[in-house]
């Protein structure tokens, strides 16, 4: 075991004639390694779980201030935000809320419908989600802009997925069934992880994942709705580009009805228009807003007054109105299809809730705060199980909705309850005027909706920035395109991890040297050309979170490449290295294999006369170096807080050893 430099600090300075007045900064630097050395152990994992769970459902506060009734109220606070702001809830506020609301749903109807339609369900289903989910979500989520329902994406995950194991055509009741269980499955997905603080899975669907899956998504649902722009009786159930396009070349030699395209190009244009005016013009926030409802009422009544039903024009035809039924008996949980349920329940989930976040968030930056993301997500989960109990499909949050609301002057949640009881007023008294409704405009209000999530520029700068998460994008883009949704998923995430996996076995592994000047700031040798070397101490930083299996050996021989380089092959120079530094500021955590490596590389070292000196491991860290036993091994006095602590050590232990020679 090598001499440890903090306990010999003192004899060194008297031996080297160092002023007394210099003393009580030697034992800063012993005091210093005695905090680290003693720091307390970590807590156990479940012992985070529980406080995690505890910051979920309760704020931060004492808890010896607060009384049983005030921590009953805390947490009813807590789990439903509107007891909050709501004491503070002003007749002006009222007044933009109820605005906001009905413009919100002058465009949440007519898309309702359609997202229902590219769901495969009955379009008042559209409606119903557009009810319940909203009023659940103003009581329990914490966004004021964020308008609650259908969208299209999950809309048609759950058709991609669901019709491979139920069809639809044939056996409608049984396919409903599995929508309501899987939107079942994915609010409980959605409320556990909330409430365990797991929203790091949703980080594996990365930035550069959503924006190619969401480009693919939205080409195929735009391919999907020519079946009702085009009057075509037979879709291809595939989700493929080329399987659609083959079917759709098909379906026209045969009888297809062109009324049908001019009738839903006429209202598109139209409706593509207005969004135009409406950004050009803010004055016109309310015009796009509005477009796909007067669409609705206009084109029905066209419809109705020329009987173009009769010469094939497609119509909506049934639509049951009334209050949402309840949908508790149609859950199957004792089914074949109960696995299938759970997995496609699970991806619903991930996909609603990256969605939902994202939209969630880049409007409370806007508006100047915090959205807390595990609220967020047990706000959506309890949402969308409430909302399988009164037959709603998967609810989440809708950009294009969001921007309407946010453009209408939204100043809380009320804006979604304003929605919410005006679409149940149409659903009780105005869906019978509805009947006539053509097919080919519900197509071209969701397709008037794709072009905002197709964020060219965004893929653009994604290349600019990074290739490998370019090649993540393009994964998903192509994956949904040309495959599924579930292989677009499935190919982005495994980019993903191969990505965060290569990182991992290929670890940086950089010297750093002294800014001059500076007090203690030690740089990159290669980014920071001024940064000087130490003579005799060469310092190595490990530039990865985790130290472990995967990287070991490779760390280990990147460190020893540098000694040699430093050193020469030599195993012994009296006047060459005499201490290596080895800086672990970016390690957050270890395994064994990596205490093993270490282990190697220190006894490699001794065997060349170099010392080795640890600085600033992290908690858990410094915890698993003493439980193995690795600080006795190499003395706990070159174990050090910071790097300079280490280097001046180091150079007083040289400038002894010199002195000596």
């Amino acid at each position: 075991m090598s001499n440890p430099p903090a306990k010999n600090f003192t004899v060194e300075l008297l031996q080297m004639d160092v002023p007394a007045e210099a003393t009580p900064v030697v034992f800063g630097w012993s005091e210093r390694a005695k905090w680290l050395l003693s720091s307390p152990n970590p807590p156990p994992a479940w012992q985070e779980l529980y406080i995690s769970m505890k910051e979920t459902l309760f704020p931060r506060a004492k808890a010896k201030e607060l009384t049983r009734t005030n921590r009953c109220f805390l947490f009813l606070q807590n789990l439903f935000p509107i007891l909050k702001w709501a004491k503070n809830y002003k007749a002006t506020k009222f007044k933009n809320d109820f605005m906001a609301g009905l413009t919100l749903a002058s465009l949440c109807i007519p898309q309702s419908i359609g997202y229902a339609n590219l769901a495969k369900l009955d379009p008042q289903y559209g409606l119903y989600t557009s009810v319940v989910p909203p009023l659940i979500y103003a009581l329990m989520g914490s966004s004021r802009e964020i308008a609650i329902g259908p969208v299209a994406v999950v809309s048609l995950l759950l058709s991609a997925t669901i019709s491979k194991v139920v069809d639809p055509s044939t056996d409608p009741t049984a396919y409903r069934r599995m929508v309501f269980t899987v939107t079942f499955f994915t609010g409980i997905f959605q409320a556990l992880f909330g409430l365990f603080r797991l929203g790091f899975l949703v980080d594996f669907l990365s930035h550069a994942a959503i924006v190619g899956f969401m480009g693919g998504a939205a080409i195929v649902i735009g391919l999907q709705q020519l079946k009702g722009l085009l009057g075509i009786k037979n879709l291809s159930s595939h989700t493929d580009v080329v399987s659609v396009v083959q079917s759709v070349v098909k379906a026209l030699r045969q009888e297809w009805y062109p009324t049908n395209f001019v009738l839903g190009c006429s209202f598109l244009i139209f409706i593509l228009s207005t969004r135009f005016i409406g950004k050009r013009n803010r004055k016109f926030f309310w015009l796009p807003a509005i477009a796909p409802l007067f669409s609705v009422i206009l084109s029905t009544l066209i419809v109705y007054l020329t009987k173009a039903e009769k010469h094939g024009v497609k119509i909506v035809k049934h639509f049951k109105g009334g209050i949402n039924p309840s949908s508790l008996h149609q859950l199957n949980f004792g089914g074949e299809h109960l696995g299938e349920s759970a997995k496609i329940g699970l991806i619903c989930a991930l996909i609603a809730l990256t969605e939902a976040i994202a939209v969630g968030r880049s409007f409370a930056t806007v508006k100047g705060y915090h959205l807390d993301g595990d609220k967020e997500m047990a706000a959506m989960g309890f949402m969308n199980v409430i909302g399988s109990f009164t037959s709603c499909y998967a609810a989440t949050g809708s950009f294009s909705r969001t921007a309407v609301n946010f453009s209408a002057g939204c100043e809380t949640a009320v804006s979604n309850i304003v929605m919410s009881i005006t679409v149940l007023i149409s659903l009780l008294l105005f869906t019978r005027l509805l009947y006539y409704t053509p097919l080919a405009i519900l197509a071209s209000i969701i397709l008037s909706a794709l072009p905002g999530l197709i964020d060219l520029n965004e893929a653009y700068n994604i290349w600019k920035v990074d290739k490998l998460d370019f090649l993540v994008c393009l994964g998903a883009f192509s994956g949904v395109l040309f495959g599924s949704v579930e292989i677009g998923l499935l190919v982005a995430i495994g980019i993903s991890f191969s990505k965060i996996i290569l990182n991992s076995i290929m670890p940086r592994v950089e010297e750093i040297g002294k800014i001059q000047g500076a007090d203690n700031v030690f740089c990159n040798l290669v980014q920071y050309p001024m940064a000087t070397k130490i003579p005799g101490i060469l310092i190595v930083r490990i530039n990865s979170g985790t130290f472990c299996f995967a990287n070991a050996d490779s760390i280990r021989e990147r460190i020893m490449k540098l000694v040699k380089e430093e050193n020469g092959t030599e195993k012994d120079t009296k006047r060459g290295l005499r201490v290596l530094i080895l800086d672990m500021t970016n390690v957050m955590n270890i395994d064994t294999s990596a205490i093993h490596a270490l282990e190697e590389l220190h006894r490699d070292l001794i065997s060349r006369g170099i010392d080795m000196a640890v600085t600033n491991p992290k908690w858990q860290v410094i915890t698993k170096m003493k439980a193995s036993k690795f600080v006795d091994k190499i003395g706990d006095g070159w174990i050090f807080l910071s790097v300079g602590d280490a280097v001046d050590a180091s150079i007083l232990l040289k400038s002894n050893a010199l002195n000596n020679c």
